[in-house]
């Protein structure tokens, strides 16, 4: 078993990704109903010039795909979660997760 620790966040604005301009950086924009984890490979492979169906990263080598979909799944009643977000690594990458984004930067 390994256990990952995630921070949850609460904020709004630009990732922390260093000083402006000093970092690369993209935001992908999660589609409606996409889950968290497909949003997170997606951006992975836009940052990496890879394709998302063929990558040989295994996500959940670095973060359980499960519980990231549970974090910001809507709630059971349908409506949406309030912001808030997961910050975590993937090899010397940033990855920060938002209800409706998923910024990566190195």
């Amino acid at each position: 078993m390994v256990w990952v620790r995630v921070m949850i966040k609460r904020t709004h604005g630009e990732p922390d990704c260093g000083p402006t301009g000093s970092r690369r950086h993209i935001r992908y924009d999660r589609s409606e109903g996409e889950p968290a984890s497909v949003a997170v490979v997606s951006a992975l492979a836009a940052f990496t010039d890879d394709d998302a169906l063929e990558t040989n990263l295994r996500l959940y080598e670095f973060i359980d795909p499960e519980a990231l979909d549970a974090l910001f799944a809507d709630h059971y009643g349908g409506s949406s979660r309030p912001g808030g977000q997961v910050t975590f690594a993937v090899n010397d990458l940033t990855v920060i997760v938002r209800a409706d984004s998923v910024d990566v930067c190195r």
